[in-house]
């Protein structure tokens, strides 16, 4: 993501009038660890950051987790933008104010809930990634269709395909994630903490963890 969109995200922040700082991480969950945090507080430290600055995390599902919770725990906690790039970050994980690094006993279990101040969701990004990522992320959208919204079902029915091949127009595109966003934000507003009505959007992920750890 850094090659493909730091650059522009640091000139626009220095055009809106702010200073930014750049922290790249590698690519990959191994990057969620308490390791890869310590190395950002350092960052952040040496750099002064305050309360009134604020954490823009810019990429997947991994760098949302590790941004909201680096922003989460430094300085008892500042603002957390959200600029996810993948759709399953678009869809998901951007959302909802979930983040968390893993620990060898388990996936995501150090974290905290930490609600971004703000999520930009560019759709053209999607457009640079690979079918496999967008495959991935597809799997988030068609459980929302299947829990919460029989027309957008009925759409990935139909045209599943276009949208793997990136086929469908910007407004296409910009519809479904949107759709997909607004079922996410709407069970989250109502149960923010995982209570009771957010368990729904777990559909198979608690067995994925497992699946993915070798359990």
């Amino acid at each position: 993501v850094g090659p493909l969109y730091a650059r522009t995200a640091l000139a626009s922040l220095r055009q809106a009038g702010f200073a930014p700082m750049e922290i790249r991480v590698p690519a990959g969950e191994t990057t969620k660890s308490l390791r890869t945090i310590h190395t950002c507080y350092d960052q952040l430290a040496r750099h002064r950051i305050e309360r009134s600055s604020f954490i823009t995390a810019l990429g997947g599902g991994v760098v949302g987790d590790l941004g909201g919770f680096v922003a989460a725990s430094f300085l008892r906690g500042v603002d957390v933008v959200q600029v996810p790039t993948t759709i399953v970050a678009q869809v998901d994980a951007s959302l909802g104010g979930k983040t968390a690094v893993n620990h060898p006993h388990g996936k995501n279990l150090i974290g905290a809930f930490h609600q971004p101040r703000l999520v930009l969701t560019d759709t053209s990004a999607l457009r640079s990634l690979p079918r496999a990522e967008i495959v991935a992320g597809l799997a988030e959208v068609v459980k929302h269709g299947v829990i919460r919204d029989e027309e957008l079902f009925a759409f990935l029915e139909e045209r599943i395909e276009d949208v793997v091949d990136m086929k469908i127009t910007a407004q296409e595109l910009d519809w479904l994630i949107a759709r997909n966003g607004q079922i996410k934000a709407d069970v989250v507003s109502a149960d923010e903490r995982e209570g009771g009505l957010r368990a729904l959007l777990n559909c198979g992920h608690t067995i994925g963890h497992a699946i993915g750890a070798g359990a």
